[in-house]
């Protein structure tokens, strides 16, 4: 029996056109290697890596998400109460044919999350009222032609004080920070440990009980994208893997607790927290934010 001739990424392909194997054939659907890799991440990590439909798919939910953002961005201001940006995300996300993902969500009772001040993250929309000097993260995922995508923001409310700028250009680092650890051949553990480094470099630190997730026609899949850990260990990243990531950062030390509601994650010595995320997909030759703004 005759073996296989499989080629490295970086390889010249077997085919004799000259280019490496990852410009030329691997990017053939068609392709056995290409095939055999989605296959391996299937059978061993049960992750699905996304076709160029799935990807579209996302994309088209992820504007969504932005522009459902951008919008709240502007509605906040102090006096408006927490429901009112729910509403504001439901009525919004309905309109453009999509649904809100969180509502009913194992439970939970509301069509996005805002977290405000101390709340580290799934803070139940409410009666609370912002006030000025407050931080708030709304957190959005929709659901459109059944592909998901999701994204947050913490946003000022009025004029803030240094401790609040503080906390929220540390997350937005953060996660800018991460992105760039996004490429082929790295792994997971390089992206959490750009996080963690940057973070408690400036005298913050990341929460560890939640992480980011993949995501595609399923809120939550595999893989599971910690916001902290040492660098060239977990999955190794490769073209098709689409995830968030999502890092939760607290001014002073990262320990929480969870409240009564059995979903409000608050900082337990009362810190700022602050969170930014995007919704991105492993590229030939990096990544791509499915869920695009500006950092």
């Amino acid at each position: 029996m005759k073996e296989e001739l499989i080629a490295g990424r970086n390889d010249l392909c077997p085919c004799g056109s000259g280019l490496k194997y990852k410009r030329c054939c691997m990017l053939n659907q068609r392709s056995p290697h290409d095939l055999s890799v989605a296959d391996l991440y299937l059978k061993n990590y049960r992750i699905k890596l996304k076709t160029a439909k799935d990807i579209a798919g996302i994309k088209k939910a992820g504007k969504l998400v932005v522009d459902t953002l951008w919008l709240a961005k502007e509605f906040i201001r102090p006096g408006v109460t927490t429901n009112d940006i729910n509403r504001l995300v439901h009525e919004y996300t309905i309109k453009n044919g999509a649904r809100p993902a969180p509502l009913n969500y194992r439970g939970y009772p509301k069509s996005t999350c805002t977290s405000v001040n101390e709340v580290i993250c799934h803070g139940i929309p409410s009666d609370r009222v912002l006030l000025e000097g407050d931080i708030v993260n709304v957190d959005v995922t929709s659901i459109l032609e059944e592909y998901y995508a999701d994204a947050n923001m913490t946003f000022f409310v009025g004029e803030c004080r240094e401790d609040a700028h503080k906390i929220v250009n540390i997350a937005r680092e953060s996660l800018k920070r991460a992105l760039t650890a996004v490429k082929p051949d790295n792994t997971i553990g390089d992206i959490g440990h750009e996080i963690q480094r940057y973070a408690e470099g400036q005298g913050a630190s990341v929460v560890r009980e939640f992480i980011g997730h993949g995501i595609g026609k399923v809120f939550h899949e595999p893989p599971d994208i910690p916001h902290f850990g040492k660098p060239h260990t977990g999955i190794t990243l490769v073209p098709g893997m689409v995830f968030t990531i999502e890092p939760m950062v607290n001014l002073g030390k990262r320990f929480l607790r969870v409240l009564d509601d059995q979903w409000t994650a608050v900082t337990r010595d009362g810190s700022l927290s602050a969170q930014f995320e995007q919704t991105i997909v492993v590229t030939e030759n990096g990544y791509e934010v499915l869920t695009p703004y500006d950092l």
